[in-house]
């Protein structure tokens, strides 16, 4: 399948498990793929160097980091001369209890808030000029935690409902040319999960509709999806979370 021939993605931390899934997938359709890491220089360039086809690039760029979003710009712009594709996948957390308010201090919230969501922000008003004249297709990593309210702590959960709202509001904003869509995974079986106790993520299979908790290569597939099929859809959440909320 290679219907995104000729297209070119980037992917912000797309050497991690998520990141490097949807890599792959895009590039089996045709992308050209462009991976930006922050440390995770090692898996970030393995990963591009697995793909198929070619003219793959990995290069650093932290999310919160304005002048090197302006740079990767500049730098994707002399190289392919276009972005048909953005996935802003690159994201952070850390368990902290949701009673425990003392403990989900200021740094942490500051941290998480400005590579969650200013850094995708970010990522969107330096690289959507290079993408209005062909049109694309913006996708926003979100989660289930956004609509829920459960997840890894109360910032990480309003950091991707602060998300999931900037993609309908820049899905109005940027309409025509750019579709934006969020894509909402629950549990995603990578190396948080495997960090947590079995008997937590059995918990949350048995409550799940479809039995298991999500691969990495769903949460990819409904990348693919957004991108290449579903042409009407923008300002969309897009869940990936097998029913778990009716459970």
């Amino acid at each position: 399948m290679s219907n995104l021939q000729g297209k070119v993605a980037l992917v912000t931390g797309g050497g991690g498990g998520i990141g490097s899934a949807i890599c792959r997938r895009l590039a089996t359709a045709g992308a050209q793929l462009v991976i930006t890491y922050n440390s995770n220089q090692d898996n970030a360039r393995a990963t591009a160097n697995s793909l198929e086809g070619g003219n793959h690039l990995a290069l650093r760029c932290p999310v919160d980091d304005s002048a090197a979003q302006a740079n990767l710009a500049e730098a994707i712009g002399e190289k392919y001369g276009r972005l048909d594709i953005l996935v802003n996948n690159a994201g952070i957390s850390k368990g902290v209890a949701h009673d425990d308010l003392d403990g989900l201090d200021d740094e942490l919230i500051d941290r998480i808030f400005r590579v969650n969501w200013r850094g995708a922000f970010a990522s969107i008003r330096a690289l959507a000029p290079l993408m209005y004249a062909e049109g694309g297709v913006i996708i926003n990593i979100s989660s289930i935690a956004g609509r829920t309210g459960v997840g890894s702590n109360v910032a990480y959960c309003a950091s991707k409902a602060a998300m999931d709202s900037m993609t309908r509001s820049l899905a109005r904003a940027l309409a025509p040319r750019i579709r934006v869509l969020s894509v909402s995974p629950g549990w995603v079986n990578g190396d948080y999960a495997r960090s947590m106790p079995r008997a937590l993520i059995a918990e949350q299979e048995e409550k799940t509709p479809l039995g298991r908790i999500a691969e990495a290569e769903d949460v990819a597939e409904a990348v693919y999806a957004a991108v290449a099929q579903l042409r009407f859809s923008t300002g969309d959440i897009i869940a990936v979370d097998g029913g778990r909320p009716l459970g």
